[in-house]
């Protein structure tokens, strides 16, 4: 090969690299088909902006699932979540929207089948004894009733999605301890909320682990901004009540956004 030869070659095996450095992926964000399933959380209750045919989903547009899809135009987007849903009610009422073609989930379920709204108006209510009992409570509830509930909602959604690659969110602990609150819940009462709320999050690992898919933790991101930490991402005792305990638009953006991107 003379000279001039080699440099075509050389040039034309260079247009090759870089076109299939520049060339996106088939799996690119661009082309996936996402589903958002879920409860509350996933919902964006407490972070306003609420779609209105959402009705009393309350399905927001500053929810981690808007955002992801609003940054990488996904192929398809459907967004299921539900204000109070339970496993039971995800597995039967918003499993519709995935199909075969589906390649990306989000899921955040459980919260609701072990009582937590009514552990915190207990909390909220009630004596530390009471409250403490109520977290107790429910931490049996997630030992004992959620792992079977998770199993069937988890077998469901790989038997109508078996390519989709699934994200199980967590949830946030709640409080900042020894933090800035004055009044409220006693120390002892945030406490007892707290490891519940780690107890839920590691039967949730532990299920989703055993079936394949990928937990996403938003402990790491909401520490620092927890209730009582003076820079909350969480929505106290606030009116209307429905977006008590619940993450604010930031908490949202700044928590699980990336928790979710980074495992999307």
């Amino acid at each position: 090969m003379d000279r001039s030869s080699f440099r075509v070659a050389a040039a034309g095996f260079a247009a090759l690299i870089v076109s299939l450095v520049l060339v996106p992926p088939a799996n690119a964000a661009s082309a996936e088909r996402y589903v958002a399933l879920g409860d509350s959380y996933s919902a964006g209750v407490g972070a306003g902006s609420y779609i209105a045919s959402s009705g009393d989903c309350r399905r927001s547009t500053k929810a981690y699932p808007y955002l992801w899809k609003s940054s990488n135009a996904p192929a398809s987007f459907t967004f299921a979540a539900c204000s109070g849903a339970t496993t039971t009610s995800v597995r039967t009422g918003q499993l519709a929207s995935l199909a075969t073609s589906t390649s990306l989930v989000s899921i955040s379920a459980g919260g609701n089948d072990v009582g937590f709204t009514s552990v915190m108006q207990t909390c909220v209510l009630r004596s530390q004894s009471r409250c403490v009992s109520a977290v107790d409570n429910a931490i049996a509830q997630v030992d004992g009733v959620l792992p079977g509930r998770l199993d069937s909602l988890y077998a469901a959604i790989r038997s109508r999605a078996p390519d989709a690659h699934v994200v199980v969110m967590g949830y946030p602990r709640f409080y900042k301890l020894r933090g800035s609150c004055i009044v409220g819940l006693t120390e002892t009462e945030r406490a007892a909320i707290n490891r519940g709320a780690d107890a839920l999050n590691a039967q949730i690992a532990k299920r989703a682990a055993d079936h394949g898919f990928t937990f996403s933790s938003v402990t790491d991101e909401f520490t620092g901004h927890e209730i009582c930490s003076g820079d909350a991402w969480l929505h106290s005792v606030t009116l209307p009540i429905w977006k008590s305990y619940h993450p604010k638009a930031v908490g949202q953006s700044s928590g699980y956004l990336p928790a979710f991107r980074s495992a999307a």
